[in-house]
């Protein structure tokens, strides 16, 4: 037995040291590839999560700009985010811009997916055409929507009006819509619905073009209709796209500032989260107020992405269990 033990042992030492030598060598390749990546992940950590903690510290203290020392610690300025009437009527703006905008978007991007998933001439050139909205700067679409199309005088919309009311009557002054003014987030809703439902057709499009095409002509053989192959077959395998789509245009628009600020300037009826930001430091220079809504938006948009990385991650699931 003695020499068996031996033997055992002489095998197993070899075994361990070619081991521990395999394990040595993967952590060096993972550290060779890895390695490189450390400076941009340093400077990311700076750049976004340090100015992220310094708002937080801000955000549980007393900080007036007309009173630069910084005192104490305080709740107050959390406790007046959830209390102060302007600021709810502000949070049910943001509310109120992020499921219109979302669900109008989400319809118009889905109908215009279904076309473009057909094949007809030209499909490409109209494609490049669809996405550019999406890919103009915020501000100069926000501007081009003031006064290329929402303007009382020289608007689009109001000529359009008044060359329909020439032609009924013939007579008929100039007309004048001014959507601006009698209904300012109306006006910004359509800005941001065109803006943005390039992007949901996007992402809705690469969904459809995702469908197992065995399934959906085994059902057309079958017989079935295209209406029913669109609600049993097309809607349930978009559920996951509409979800994304819906929840990473819902990050992007809780933390719309341009269209606001350019279209409404100083209007309280269309005041959301990231424009009252904007006013509690530049008119009220509060600077620990001003922090606590950052704080609220930051936490808000987290809930929102960490349900975006849970549908992405099903999806690459589902992409990969075929």
């Amino acid at each position: 037995m003695t020499a068996l033990q031996e033997k055992s042992s002489a095998s197993a030492g070899p075994s361990a040291a070619v081991a521990n030598e395999v394990n040595r060598k993967a952590k060096r390749e993972a550290w060779l590839r890895r390695g490189p990546l450390l400076p941009a992940l340093i400077f990311t950590v700076l750049v976004t999560q340090l100015p992220f903690l310094v708002t937080i510290y801000f955000s549980f203290r007393r900080y007036d700009a007309d009173r630069p020392k910084i005192s104490g610690w305080t709740l107050r300025n959390f406790q007046q985010v959830f209390t102060n009437q302007t600021i709810l009527k502000d949070m049910w703006h943001t509310v109120q811009l992020v499921v219109v905008v979302v669900l109008v978007s989400l319809a118009f991007g889905l109908g215009i997916a279904l076309l473009l998933n057909r094949r007809f001439p030209g499909r490409g050139a109209v494609r490049t055409m669809m996405i550019t909205p999406f890919l103009i700067v915020p501000v100069a679409a926000a501007l081009f929507f003031r006064y290329g199309i929402f303007d009382a005088q020289n608007g689009l919309l109001s000529g359009i009006v008044t060359t329909v009311n020439h032609w009924f009557n013939p007579g008929a002054p100039a007309s004048t819509v001014t959507l601006v003014s009698q209904h300012p987030l109306l006006a910004v809703q359509i800005e941001l619905i065109w803006q943005w439902t390039p992007f949901m057709t996007l992402i809705l499009l690469a969904g459809l073009q995702s469908r197992p095409g065995d399934v959906i002509e085994a059902a057309s053989v079958d017989g079935a209709s295209p209406w029913q192959m669109f609600r049993f077959l097309t809607m349930p395998h978009m559920r996951q796209y509409l979800e994304l789509a819906g929840l990473l245009g819902s990050i992007y628009i809780i933390q719309n500032f341009d269209a606001v600020y350019q279209l409404t300037p100083l209007n309280p009826q269309t005041e959301n989260l990231p424009y009252l930001i904007f006013n509690t430091i530049n008119s009220d220079n509060d600077y620990g107020l001003a922090s606590a809504q950052g704080v609220i938006i930051v936490i808000a948009t987290i809930v929102i992405a960490t349900f975006a990385l849970r549908t992405v991650s099903s999806l690459f699931k589902e992409e990969n269990s075929r």
